[in-house]
């Protein structure tokens, strides 16, 4: 019988936290500050995160399914959580390629949600998701690779700034002499998108979008834009008011999105 817990505390790192649920067979959904881990029996089954794009977008963008069909599985699996099965039922996509696929997506997001110890926020002891069940990993081994990753991307460039913020290129810099890939993901560097927004329209990866950027960061052709002033309320700001810039705002919308879903 699984058991189900809540028992963690606040200044637990999230990796602590699902460590400790992991041992007890939780099933539900873990949120952490950059995303929210997903798991059955005690392993993780699906992970999301704002900072790397989500399963359909690397489906879709990359041709792998045509968008309608991704949404028919989505309109007609998602509420019996069954929109893999959907996938693989109507023929839209093999049930290997699906398997791989979601690893990928589920790492990548992995490695933004435990990578940089962030806290746990809260659980929700029997939540599933829409995605349904394909392929879970046991909770050490999501964990260590995700600072398997860390090391790797902090050995080429120690500034975990490039994976998260947007990015500019260098003025005087040129690409001639870089590899292909990195070339393409250096023509999508443009002052606004992120590393997950430049991965996403490449329909790439997103680790493998981070040690391109990080290289690039250490060749001196890439860095962190500069912050944008925010945009001032009209009229005065209410007594005690909390105004959030804008990407606090639209990552708050994302995150409350994913758990509504």
């Amino acid at each position: 019988m699984t058991r189900v817990t809540t028992t963690w505390t606040a200044y637990e790192t999230t990796a602590d936290t699902l460590a400790a649920l992991a041992a007890e067979g939780a099933t539900g959904a873990l949120s952490g500050e950059r995303g929210i881990v997903y798991l059955k029996a005690g392993r993780v089954v699906h992970v999301e995160s704002a900072f790397a794009p989500d399963l359909g977008a690397l489906l879709t963008r990359s041709g792998a399914v045509p968008p309608d069909g991704w949404w028919e599985a989505v309109d007609r699996g998602g509420t019996q959580h069954r929109v893999g099965h959907r996938l693989v039922d109507s023929g839209r996509l093999a049930a290997g390629a699906l398997e791989v696929c979601h690893l990928g997506a589920l790492f990548d997001a992995a490695y933004f949600v435990l990578a940089h110890d962030t806290r746990a926020q809260r659980f929700r002891p029997g939540a599933v998701h829409w995605l349904g069940a394909v392929r879970s990993v046991p909770v050490d081994v999501v964990v260590r690779e995700s600072g398997r990753r860390r090391a790797l991307l902090d050995r080429i460039w120690s500034d975990p700034a490039v994976d998260t913020l947007p990015l500019t290129r260098v003025p005087g810099t040129g690409s001639a002499a870089l590899p292909a890939r990195r070339s393409r993901i250096l023509t999508q560097v443009d002052g606004v998108r992120t590393a997950a927004q430049i991965a996403s329209a490449l329909a790439c990866r997103t680790y493998h979008t981070l040690v391109e950027l990080r290289r690039l960061a250490a060749d001196g052709l890439v860095r962190t834009a500069a912050p944008t002033a925010p945009v001032p309320p009209p009229g005065p700001e209410p007594p005690g008011g909390v105004w959030d810039d804008p990407d606090t705002a639209l990552l708050r919308r994302l995150r409350d999105a994913l758990e509504a879903l």
